[in-house]
């Protein structure tokens, strides 16, 4: 009878998981600034730019410090908002490039609920309004996505050809993958963690089924060995996916979005020159 009980639980749970989803999982927006462009010293520009849907969304402009070499969108993790992720990139303009952050729906100052297929839809509004700055004429356009960013990014960017390159940073490869890794935490079952997240968890714009559309533009694949939260070997499935031209990177013994603060200055090297060699590589 206890078996039969436990049965009827984990039946009604999934059937629960199944009617509910648990996709929002992926998303933990805020409203509090964590940091501002001030505080480092930087110049910027409050922007804002509609959706297809019709949504605002509120980012920040980042002009480049010296003779712009080309300009980054980036797409930034899955909390919080611009403002927590500000420190990941201040490097971007004193190395020449000029960068538009920029927040999901939801997140920080931006209208609406953040879904996944908004995601991609704020990822494309992203790219339209770059190239309607009259600082992106003549120079190469980037996408720098880290952790969640960089799957919405590689989504994005697949489809939009004005995307000279992609650094994807500390991400996965799929979303019930990365979501069964962390239920099995709990389930310590792999069948059972993949089945759950099976129902739980939809399908569409896992960047797995986009990864190979980005060539023959080039991408370089961060990650950091001990990630626990975007794992190593789910960046290493989405490299394996890629098209040449492509490259990758298994930083030791770092954490989740820890490599700039442990390497600061190979990751820094190591994108400037990813960046460089795209573009000569697109000139050829």
């Amino acid at each position: 009878m206890r078996w039969v009980i436990r049965l009827t639980v984990l039946l009604l749970a999934i059937g629960l998981l199944k009617l509910v989803g648990l996709d929002g999982k992926f998303y933990y927006p805020s409203k509090v600034q964590y940091a501002h462009p001030d505080e480092l010293r930087l110049a910027y520009e409050d922007v804002h730019f509609k959706t297809s849907d019709g949504l605002m969304l509120h980012g920040w402009f980042l002009p480049a410090r010296t003779e712009p070499r080309g300009f980054v969108v980036h797409f930034h993790g899955n909390a919080a908002n611009v403002s927590a992720h500000l420190g990941l990139v201040e490097w971007l303009p004193d190395a020449g490039y000029h960068v538009l952050m920029f927040d999901y729906r939801g997140y920080g100052e931006s209208e609406g609920r953040v879904t996944r297929a908004g995601t991609i839809r704020d990822g494309h509004a992203a790219i339209d309004y770059a190239l309607t700055r009259p600082e992106a004429r003549d120079i190469p356009l980037f996408v720098y996505g880290q952790s969640l960013g960089g799957a919405v990014g590689v989504a994005v960017a697949a489809e939009r050809e004005e995307v000279a390159a992609v650094v994807a940073e500390s991400t996965f490869s799929d979303y019930r993958r990365i979501a069964a890794r962390h239920a099995q935490r709990i389930f310590f079952s792999k069948w059972l963690s993949r089945g759950l997240a099976g129902l739980a968890i939809s399908d569409g714009y896992d960047p797995i089924d986009f990864v190979t559309k980005i060539a023959p533009r080039p991408i370089f694949i961060i990650a950091a060995e001990d990630d626990e939260i975007c794992f190593a070997d789910l960046a290493q499935e989405l490299y394996d996916a890629a098209s040449e031209p492509k490259e990758w990177w298994l930083v030791p013994q770092a954490e989740h979005l820890g490599i700039l603060f442990g390497a600061r200055e190979e990751l820094i090297h190591r994108i400037t020159t990813f960046f460089a060699t795209a573009v000569e590589g697109n000139r050829q």
